[in-house]
């Protein structure tokens, strides 16, 4: 059985890793689910999702909330809006093709930049919000 979740999560990383603006800016195919060891900065992480149930009387969908966290050790934050904001651009309204399901929508919902504790690493976060149909 698919789930509506997993393919909206591999849509958007194949979307990402395929997306010339956002790996110019990451310096290439700095995109994982899991983070290899001794990965360069700045990276981009798929990170947490939520998926509740959207369905009608009559038709049956989700509701998702997807997390894509960008961490970066440049000065400043120029960096994190820089790729926050390709990854709007790649994103925000994209149709995807996602097996089983159909994309009603895809939207940014807000973006956030915070200083991590070590005082070194930016991490910026990006909410998506979708929602998908059976097909």
């Amino acid at each position: 059985m698919m789930s509506a979740g997993f393919e909206l999560q591999k849509a958007v990383f194949a979307k990402l890793a395929g997306d010339a603006q956002v790996l110019a800016l990451l310096g290439g195919a700095r995109i994982y689910n899991d983070v290899p060891r001794g990965a360069r900065l700045p990276y981009v992480t798929i990170g947490e999702s939520t998926m509740r149930d959207w369905s009608t009387d009559s038709e049956g969908g989700h509701e998702h909330f997807l997390s894509i966290l960008v961490w970066s050790r440049a000065n400043g934050e120029r960096e994190v809006h820089q790729i926050l904001s390709a990854i709007e651009v790649a994103l925000d309204g994209t149709a995807l093709s996602l097996p089983g399901f159909r994309l009603v929508n895809l939207r940014h919902e807000f973006s956030e930049i915070r200083r991590e504790a070590d005082g070194e690493t930016s991490r910026g976060l990006m909410r998506l919000r979708a929602v998908t149909e059976p097909v």
